[in-house]
C-alpha cells in the first residue's frame, strides 16, 4: 500500500518538474519573439528614416552608375581670307563613321536582328570591307568606337542617313561623330605665307602658324545630367568658333605672281644640268607707304590639300641632317638632284627631312648674299651722314685693291662716273670707296638702322634672324667694308631688304610689314584691327628724293632696263650674290643669286617689288637679267590691276605685248560668280626673249631663242660674239659684255678668289 502511494507521488513530481521546464522555456522564447520584433520595428523605423532623409542621395548614386552619353561639340576654325574677302583657308564640317558593336547586337530576343540589315546598308553606301566590319563586331560584342572611315562629307553620308532614319528601319549601331577639316580652296595659292596645320589641328608654318591662337575656338560639349526632380535630361555647351584672320594679301596678285615664278621654273627646267629651273625663286610684293605684304610667293611650291604628297619634291636638290663642327645638326644639300628613282629610295626620315625643308618660306628663312641691291643702302647712308654729296664723282679703273686684295668692278669701263652713274651701272670701285670713308663703325650703325641682321618681326612663323651673318664694327677689317659696301660678305633674308628699301624710297619711314589688317570672330564683327606701324625713320625724305632719282636711272639707263614694264616708269636696282659652298665654306665662282628691287611709280612709289632667284638652272648663273625678266612680267600685269595707271605711252611693240597678255590671260583665267579670279586650263607657253621680255615664243622655228644682235659696245668695244650665250667675250680674260644692255654682265668673281670669306654661312638654312 505504501510502495503504491509512493509510485503516484513519484509520477506527480515528474510531472511537476515537466511542467516548469515548458514554462520557463516559453518565457525564453516570447523575450526573444519579443526581441526580434523590437529588431525588426527598429529596422523598418530606420528604413523608413533613410528613405524619407536620404531618398535622393541614394537615388543618384544608383542612377549615376547608369551610362549617359556625353559628347564634344568641335569648334571651327577661323577662316583665312585675303583682302577682299576670299577665302585662302576655311573648315568646312565632316563626319566620322562610328560603329557601336554593343548597339548593333542588342536584342531583347537574343535574335541579333540588326546586325545584317546595318551591314547590308553600310555596304550600299560606303567602300567598306563588309566582311571584316562583321568580323570586328562579333568579335568585339561589348565595343561601342571602331571608326572605319573618317572625314566623310554631307553628301557622302546623307543616303545611309535617310535609311537610317526610315520607318521601321532595322539599321542599329552606326553614328557620326561631327568634326572639321581644314581645306585650302586654292590649294597651293600663298602656300609659304598662309601655312597649314596638321591633322590634330595645330598651325604649322605661316599664318596658321603665327595666328594659331586666335584662329582656335573652344570645344563645347553635350552631356546628361539629373535634376532636382531626379529626371535625366541634357544640356548643351556651345562650342566657341575661332576668329577669323584678314590678310593684306591679294589672291588676284598672288596668283600673278606665282604663274610667272612657275613660268620661270618651267622654262629653265634641266636647262643646263637636271633640275628645277632654280634652286629658289621669291617674290615679295608690299605697299611702300604701309608695309602690308601684297603678295610673297616663292616656288618650288606644295599643295596645301596634300602637303605629304613626295611628288613636289622632284628637281629639287636633295638636303640630309649632318652633325657640324660643334655638335649642332644642320641641314645641307648633298648636290643631288631628287628624281623619281632617288625619291622612291627615300626613307620616312630623309622624306619628312626634304619635306621639312620644302614647306619652309624662302622669303623669311632663306639667307643669301645680297649683292648689288644694297648699293643704294650704302649711298643713302653715306649722303645721310654727309661724307658724300649727290654731286660726288669716282674714278673707276675697273678693279680696287684693299687690304691686299685685288677686288674687281662689274664696270669694266674705266672713266669718271658721277655718283647717280655709279649706282646706275653698278660700279663696285666707287661703292668700295663710299664704304672705305665711312669707316666701320658709321657703315655697321647704318646696317642695324637699316635692320640688316635682325627680324623685322613680321607676322609670320619662321623668321630667321642674321645677327651671326653680319660684320661688327670691331670685327670688320678694310676688305670686308670695302666688299660689304657692294653687297658681298654677309647675308640677309628677302624681307630684310624689302622693308628697309621701302624706307629709303618712302621718304625715310620704316614700317613693320605685316601680313594682317584685321580679325574678326565668327559672327563678323571686328576684335581687332592692325593699322601701319611706323618703327623708326631710317633716312631723311631728301635723301629718300636722291634714292628715288638714282634707282630710276638704274632702269632708265643701267643694269635694270630689262625690268621697266610696258607703260610704266619705274625704280630699282639689281644685285648679284655670290654663294657659299655648305660643305667647303668656299665662295662659289659658278653659283649666284641674282635679284631686282623695284617701285612703281618711279615719281610717286606705291608698290615695291623683289625677286630673287637662287641658281638658276642656265651655264652663266650672274646674270640680273633672269630676275628683271619676272619683275617686268608681274609688274605689266599687277600695276593696271592695282590701278596705278601708266605713265609712259606704249610702242608699238608693246601694244603687241599686252594684246597677247590680255588674250594668254583670257586663256588662262575664268571669273567665278563672286568675280574671284581662278586659274584654269588653256593657258599659253613663253619663251622668255633675249632682253627678258617674255613677249614671245622664240624667234626661230623650232622655238629657240637666237643670239643677242651684233651691237657695238661702249668705247668702241667690238669684241667677238659668242653663238651660245650672245655675249661678247674678252678673248684674252673670257670677261662677257652684254650687247643688248651695253656693259659687262653683273655676276662674275668681283672678290677675287683670294678674298677670305666673312661671317656668311652660304644661302641659309
Amino acid at each position: 500500500m505504501a510502495r503504491q502511494e509512493r509510485q503516484p507521488r513519484k509520477q506527480n513530481k515528474q510531472k511537476k518538474k515537466k511542467n516548469r521546464f515548458s514554462i520557463k522555456m516559453q518565457k525564453k522564447l516570447l523575450v526573444l519573439y519579443t526581441f526580434v520584433v523590437l529588431a525588426f520595428v527598429g529596422l523598418t523605423v530606420r528604413l523608413v528614416w533613410i528613405t524619407r532623409e536620404n531618398e535622393t542621395e541614394y537615388q543618384k548614386q544608383v542612377l549615376s552608375q547608369q551610362r549617359y552619353d556625353s559628347t564634344t561639340i568641335p569648334y571651327r576654325r577661323g577662316d583665312i581670307v585675303d583682302v577682299k574677302g576670299t577665302k585662302l583657308a576655311t573648315s568646312e564640317k565632316v563626319y566620322n563613321l562610328v560603329i557601336d558593336a554593343a548597339v548593333m547586337l542588342y536584342d531583347e530576343k537574343k535574335e541579333q536582328r540588326y546586325l545584317e540589315p546595318t551591314l547590308e546598308a553600310l555596304g550600299r553606301n560606303f567602300d567598306l570591307d563588309i566582311a571584316r566590319i562583321r568580323q570586328y563586331v562579333l568579335d568585339h560584342p561589348k565595343s561601342s568606337w571602331y571608326v572605319p572611315l573618317r572625314r566623310l562629307t554631307y553628301d557622302q553620308i546623307s543616303a545611309f542617313v535617310e535609311e537610317q532614319q526610315a520607318e521601321k528601319s532595322m539599321i542599329r549601331g552606326v553614328w557620326f561623330e561631327e568634326e572639321y577639316k581644314r581645306i585650302y580652296p586654292y590649294g597651293s595659292l600663298a602656300a609659304d605665307a598662309v601655312g597649314f596645320t596638321t591633322t590634330d589641328g595645330q598651325g604649322s608654318y605661316g599664318l596658321e602658324e603665327y595666328y594659331d591662337a586666335v584662329l582656335r575656338g573652344v570645344d563645347g560639349r553635350e552631356y546628361g545630367y539629373l535634376n532636382d526632380d531626379l529626371t535625366l535630361e541634357r544640356t548643351v555647351k556651345a562650342a566657341v568658333d575661332g576668329a577669323n584672320v584678314h590678310s593684306t594679301i591679294d589672291a588676284n596678285v598672288q596668283m600673278m605672281v606665282e604663274k610667272n615664278l612657275e613660268k620661270f621654273m618651267t622654262e629653265y627646267k634641266d636647262g643646263y644640268k637636271e633640275g628645277n629651273g632654280a634652286e629658289n625663286i621669291g617674290c615679295i610684293m608690299m605697299w611702300v607707304n604701309t608695309g602690308e605684304i601684297l603678295a610673297m610667293a616663292s616656288t618650288p611650291g606644295y599643295d596645301l590639300n596634300d602637303t605629304r604628297n613626295p611628288q613636289a619634291l622632284l628637281g629639287s636638290p636633295m638636303v640630309e641632317q649632318i652633325t657640324n663642327a660643334n655638335g649642332y645638326y644642320e641641314i645641307r644639300k648633298n648636290g643631288q638632284v631628287i628624281n623619281q628613282a632617288v625619291l622612291d629610295a627615300m626613307d620616312e626620315e630623309q622624306l619628312y627631312l626634304n619635306l621639312n625643308n620644302l614647306w619652309k618660306n624662302f622669303c623669311i628663312t632663306n639667307t643669301y648674299e645680297p649683292g648689288s641691291t644694297v648699293k643704294p643702302f650704302t649711298v643713302a647712308a653715306a649722303l645721310e651722314k654727309g661724307i658724300i654729296s649727290p654731286d660726288s664723282t669716282y674714278e673707276c679703273t675697273g678693279m680696287l685693291e684693299v687690304g691686299g686684295h685685288k677686288i674687281k668692278c662689274h664696270n669694266r669701263t674705266e672713266g669718271l662716273l658721277t655718283l647717280e652713274q655709279a649706282v646706275a651701272k653698278s660700279c663696285n670701285v666707287a661703292l668700295m670707296k663710299i664704304g672705305l670713308q665711312m669707316g666701320a663703325e658709321e657703315f655697321s650703325s647704318y646696317q642695324k638702322i637699316f635692320n640688316f641682321g635682325l627680324r623685322t618681326n613680321i607676322d609670320l612663323a619662321g623668321e630667321s634672324r642674321t645677327d651671326s651673318l653680319i660684320y661688327t664694327a670691331d670685327s670688320m677689317g678694310p676688305t670686308d667694308l670695302a666688299t660689304n659696301a657692294f653687297g658681298q660678305n654677309f647675308n640677309v633674308s628677302m624681307i630684310q631688304v624689302i622693308t628697309g628699301f621701302c624706307s629709303l624710297i618712302n621718304g625715310g619711314y620704316y614700317y613693320e610689314p605685316h601680313m594682317v589688317d584685321k580679325i574678326t570672330n565668327a559672327s563678323g564683327a571686328t576684335v581687332q584691327n592692325i593699322e601701319p606701324r611706323v618703327l623708326k625713320q631710317t633716312i631723311s625724305e631728301s635723301t629718300s628724293a636722291y634714292i628715288r632719282q638714282f634707282c630710276k636711272s638704274v632702269v632708265d639707263n643701267g643694269t635694270g632696263k630689262t625690268a621697266r614694264p610696258a607703260g610704266y616708269a619705274i625704280g630699282g636696282k639689281t644685285g648679284t650674290g655670290e654663294t657659299i659652298d655648305q660643305n667647303t665654306h668656299k665662295r662659289s665662282e659658278e653659283d649666284h643669286v641674282v635679284s631686282f628691287i623695284g617701285y612703281a611709280p618711279a615719281d610717286d612709289p606705291q608698290i615695291a617689288i623683289y625677286v630673287v632667284v637662287d641658281r638658276p638652272n642656265v651655264e652663266k648663273q650672274g646674270n640680273a637679267r633672269y630676275a628683271t625678266g619676272i619683275v617686268r612680267d608681274i609688274l605689266t600685269e599687277a600695276l593696271p590691276y592695282l590701278n596705278i595707271f601708266m605713265t609712259e605711252e606704249l610702242s608699238e611693240e608693246e601694244i603687241r605685248e599686252l594684246e597677247a597678255l590680255q588674250l594668254e590671260n583670257t586663256n588662262q583665267y575664268t571669273r567665278t560668280p563672286e568675280g574671284d579670279a581662278l586659274e584654269g586650263e588653256g593657258g599659253q607657253d613663253q619663251t622668255r626673249d633675249p632682253d627678258g621680255t617674255g613677249t614671245g615664243t622664240g624667234d626661230n622655228p623650232d622655238g629657240t631663242v637666237s643670239p643677242a644682235p651684233d651691237t657695238a659696245g661702249p668705247v668702241g668695244l667690238t669684241f667677238p660674239i659668242d653663238p651660245v650665250s650672245g655675249y661678247r667675250v674678252d678673248p684674252e680674260t673670257g670677261d662677257k659684255f652684254d650687247p643688248v644692255e651695253g656693259f659687262w654682265v653683273e655676276g662674275g668673281n668681283a672678290l677675287g678668289t683670294d678674298v677670305p670669306v666673312g661671317p656668311v654661312g652660304g644661302t641659309g638654312p
